[in-house]
């Protein structure tokens, strides 16, 4: 008879999950029960005080959660082992957060359309029946889209804290379907939303299913869903190298397509142009943080001991990523569709980095790790990817909201200051120097080259070349192109969308000029506890 062990569950450790998850829980009950005319403000005051008091246990967790001085990794594992909180789960937990408030922000935006919000009116009414045309004319909207997005940072949360498959599984779809129903809910062009939450919805559902079939694979493997067990598996050589093998692939796909890696990138574009800008500007921000996470972890704690056999498609997946992402974004005339391309381009640069040298591989004292690259370049990609899309919800015509770049022709002139702004998105995408995403290619480059993978760096290089000329392809559209009718305009936001295109720019500079502190943060974040 097997005897029942009670699990620890640490409460003081798991504040920043559990208080999301509690303001998720009790957005639903506001949204039940308050009258429609407090909601808005109800949700949006829950949700940002819930995620700052989140952001505030995540600093103070982190106090107790330090390396040692030989570099050895030091955290907890919570809830029976099934969730590691150790430094990098801190970072990427404060990092989600961080973005999480800038994505609540845009969420509650009135001023851009007439004092409503981007979202629809009635999800469930057809587009174009009398229904939605009722629901338009009332101003009503969807103030459940702030627990939906409060369940999704608890799922950005739990993904990359997993420490064993099942739970990451969870974290992987407590993270995607509140995405999902958020894709499909924009108030204009609602049919293009609707197909771009279908197609995220179906594509999502096969993705999972691969994981979780992989999942199977390795617990037939190593006979546990434990990462420490499965690598005590690998390391013995106690199974099948099929299952292994199958399994890890399965399970990549799974991840792969969160992160939106080729081959498993069809649903970026489409997805990035249909959903409310607000919410591509949190999704394609919070969720590449998460999964790369959840990809550090799994192969790095879990398969770390097999990584000459995980490796090689890494290379591949990585180049194909760099060269299809920069090669499909300078055939877009969409400016949404064009970032999402360029996403995918970002992602081969981020699994250059995750190709390099660990803490315990290390070639030189003061060399930076693999994960310490890593994490700086994910902290410059969300800052700088939540700031460009609140830029493009500036960005209007006679229409509403447009996303043509040859709509933009003329935006220099029309508000030199919103060009400038976007401008230095771009350039900072584009690698420049003096801004985050130099430093942070300089970063995964360099751990890449250390832990020999130079071939994929050349290929960076080459990629990051291409991508340079989509990005000068627009500033020299808002800058020195003819306008075409009236041209286009720049609607005044609130103080809400100021402040996340003002901290997004700030920070993509700050880290471009002096990078040290936050670099020095991901390294006393450590490494993955085992």
């Amino acid at each position: 008879m097997t005897e029942f062990v009670k699990p620890s569950i640490d409460y003081f450790e798991l504040w920043p999950l559990l208080v999301v998850f509690g303001v998720a829980c009790l957005g639903v009950v506001v949204e039940a029960f308050a009258p429609r005319r407090l909601r808005y403000v109800a949700q949006v005051g829950l949700a940002l005080t819930g995620l700052v008091v989140a952001l505030v246990g995540v600093v103070l967790v982190a106090r107790d959660v330090t390396t040692y001085e030989d570099g050895a990794a030091r955290g907890i594992l919570a809830v029976g082992g099934t969730i590691a909180v150790d430094g990098p789960s801190l970072f990427i937990w404060g990092l989600v957060l961080a973005l999480a408030i800038g994505g609540v922000l845009l969420f509650a935006e009135r001023h851009l359309d007439g004092g409503v919000s981007a979202f629809a009116g009635q999800a469930a009414a057809v587009p174009g029946t009398d229904a939605e045309t009722a629901a338009l004319v009332a101003n009503r909207e969807h103030t459940e889209v702030y627990p939906l997005m409060m369940f999704a940072v608890f799922g950005m949360m739990l993904f990359p804290a997993a420490n064993d498959l099942l739970t990451m599984f969870v974290g992987l779809e407590v993270l995607s379907l509140p995405l999902y129903l958020l894709s499909g809910l924009a108030r204009r062009r609602r049919l293009l939303s609707q197909e771009a939450a279908l197609k995220y919805f179906l594509l999502g559902a096969f993705s999972s299913g691969f994981f979780l079939y992989g999942a199977a694979l390795l617990y037939g493997y190593a006979g546990s869903l434990d990462f420490a067990a499965i690598n005590e598996a690998v390391r013995n050589d106690v199974g099948s190298p099929a299952l292994l093998l199958i399994g890890t692939g399965l399970l990549s796909v799974g991840l792969l397509f969160k992160v939106g890696a080729v081959p498993f990138q069809a649903w970026t574009p489409d997805v990035y142009q249909g959903a409310p800008t607000p919410v591509t500007a949190f999704m394609a921000a919070g969720t590449k943080v998460a999964a790369f996470g959840a990809i550090m972890r799994l192969f790095y704690v879990a398969l770390g001991a097999d990584r000459w056999s995980w490796q090689p498609m890494l290379w591949i997946v990585a180049i194909l990523s760099m060269f299809v992402g920069a090669a499909l974004a300078i055939t877009q005339s969409d400016i949404k569709r064009l970032l999402a391309y360029s996403s995918v381009a970002h992602t081969g640069f981020i699994l250059t980095g995750v190709l390099g040298l660990q803490a315990s591989d290390q070639l030189a004292i003061g060399e930076i790790t693999s994960l310490q690259a890593v994490l700086f370049y994910l902290t410059t990609y969300g800052f700088a990817t939540i700031g460009a899309f609140a830029v493009v919800s500036l960005v209007r015509d006679a229409g509403g909201e447009t996303t043509a770049i040859d709509r933009w022709a003329g935006l220099g002139k029309e508000s030199p200051v919103v060009a400038a702004v976007f401008a230095f998105f771009l350039l900072a995408m584009a690698g420049i120097p003096l801004t985050s995403g130099f430093v942070g290619k300089l970063a995964v480059f360099s751990v890449a080259l250390a832990a020999g993978a130079w071939p994929v760096v050349v290929a960076a290089v080459i990629a990051s070349i291409i991508a340079a000329f989509l990005y000068i392809r627009v500033i020299k559209v808002m800058y020195f192109d003819e306008p075409v009718g009236d041209g286009p305009s720049v609607a005044y936001p609130s103080v809400l969308t100021a402040t996340t295109i003002a901290v997004g720019a700030a920070v993509t500079l700050v880290l471009g000029i002096v990078p040290g502190p936050v670099l020095d943060l991901a390294a006393v974040a450590g490494e993955f506890i085992r």
